[in-house]
C-alpha cells in the first residue's frame, strides 16, 4: 500500500515532521509517497529515510520548486 502525503506549502521542516509522523502509522513493506516544495527537504527527506534503514523507490523533481519522494517502510 501506497500512502500519499501532500505537504505542499508547508515550510521545513514541516515536509519531514509530517512523513515521519505518516510513516509510523504505516506497516512494514508500505510506502508513502511524500509531495513537497520546500528545498531543504530534497536533502532532509533521503537522509532521514536512510537513517532509519527505509528503502526511497522514487525521487523526482515535478516542478520549478517541487518534487516528490516514494519512501518504502
Amino acid at each position: 500500500m501506497i500512502v500519499k502525503l501532500p505537504t505542499l506549502g508547508l515550510v521545513c521542516p514541516f515536509p519531514l515532521v509530517e512523513a515521519k509522523a505518516e510513516m509510523a502509522k504505516l506497516n512494514k513493506g508500505d510506502g508513502l509517497e511524500i509531495e513537497f516544495d520546500c528545498t531543504q527537504a530534497t536533502e532532509a527527506i533521503p537522509a532521514w529515510a536512510a537513517e532509519e534503514g527505509y528503502e526511497v523507490t522514487n525521487f523526482e523533481q515535478i516542478g520549478d520548486a517541487k518534487w516528490t519522494i516514494t519512501v518504502l517502510k
